[in-house]
């Protein structure tokens, strides 16, 4: 008797298994460096964190996002904040002499009462920043934007603020001695007693902007009309 036709089926099934290639198995991404957090003196940057008086001094914040982060009485002094988002953030009382913030953004950031001493500062966002009573001295805000940001009793001595957008910024007994201002955006801006000692105001826009009690002794293109 011939078995082969009982057994081809078997045969074929058996080989059929033996020649097939089984399916290739992609490994699991490897995900344990993905959106690393970057941890500096137990300061986790990253947005919302929580770092009252952290030394960041001469760090290297470039990029980063830092919305919302507590960085009060931190220390700054020469960090490098380039292009970093600080948006909402907590910077009162902190120290960041020499720090560069260029083209950082600071809409409505708190810095109050801080140092920024000599900082770089050169096109920021700054719409609605809180800088009462802050230290601007020597700073260079060249470009910055400051459209509706609170400086009254800022220091702003020997500031350079070329070509910056002031339109109806509270500028209320802020220091401005010294000055240069060419060719900024003043209108609308509320200087109501502030030191205009010795400021450059060349090429200003002034349209309704309130310089009541002013002192503008020295100072190059001031309005020389308005009612004291």
């Amino acid at each position: 008797m011939n078995y082969l036709p009982m057994f081809l089926p078997l045969l074929m099934l058996v080989f059929g298994l033996a020649w097939a290639q089984p399916e290739a198995t992609q490994p699991a991404a490897d995900d344990s460096d993905a959106d690393a957090v970057r941890v500096i003196d137990g300061c986790r940057l990253e947005p919302g964190a929580h770092c009252p008086g952290a030394n960041l001094a001469n760090a290297d914040l470039s990029n980063l996002d830092l919305r919302r982060i507590d960085l009060s009485g931190a220390n700054l002094a020469g960090a490098n904040l380039r292009h970093a988002n600080l948006d909402l953030a907590n910077l009162e009382k902190a120290r960041l002499v020499g720090a560069n913030l260029t083209r950082a953004s600071l809409q409505q950031t708190n810095l109050r009462l801080a140092d920024l001493s000599d900082a770089h500062l050169m096109a920021i966002q700054g719409w609605g920043l809180f800088g009462q009573g802050a230290q601007f001295k020597g700073a260079d805000l060249t470009g910055a934007y400051l459209e509706f940001a609170r400086l009254s009793g800022a220091k702003l001595h020997d500031v350079n603020l070329q070509a910056a957008d002031l339109e109806m910024t509270f500028l209320s007994r802020a220091d401005l001695k010294g000055a240069r201002l060419n060719d900024a955006n003043l209108q609308e801006a509320k200087l109501a007693d502030a030191n205009l000692e010795n400021a450059d105001l060349s090429g200003t826009r002034q349209h309704y902007a309130s310089f009541q009690g002013v002192n503008m002794e020295g100072c190059t293109a001031c309005p020389q009309d308005w009612e004291k």
